[in-house]
């Protein structure tokens, strides 16, 4: 069952909806407020994993789980970009600039030391 989860453009809080398919029509309205301008968000997910990637000989060299993957600054935020275009969204600037940052070697705010 697919959930949705949309934030009212009036007062900012998040709904949930679930439907019994994908094909079900949706009309989003603020649970919280009642409003009807409500904005789809990237919703948290699990992924459940296989033994593939973990047998011997799989993959041509180091995945996103291997600490090499990340000495690349091009696999920096290579998951989110993805992501977003996956799922037909507009990568907010501010993630972009924090991507972009990254991969100039600048760590993200709140992570100095």
């Amino acid at each position: 069952m697919p959930i949705y989860e949309y934030r009212c453009a009036s007062c900012g809080k998040m709904s949930t909806y679930f439907t019994r398919s994908i094909n079900t029509p949706l009309e989003p309205w603020c649970s919280h407020c009642h409003g009807r301008e409500m904005q789809r968000c990237m919703s948290s997910f699990a992924l459940g994993k296989t033994t593939q990637p973990v047998q011997p000989g799989y993959g041509a060299g180091p995945g996103p789980s291997s600490p090499e993957y990340y000495s690349d600054p091009r696999n920096i935020g290579q998951h989110l970009e993805e992501s977003f275009r996956r799922y037909g969204m507009e990568m907010p600037q501010s993630v972009r600039e924090t991507i972009d940052a990254a991969r100039e070697g600048e760590l993200p705010k709140g992570m100095e030391s």
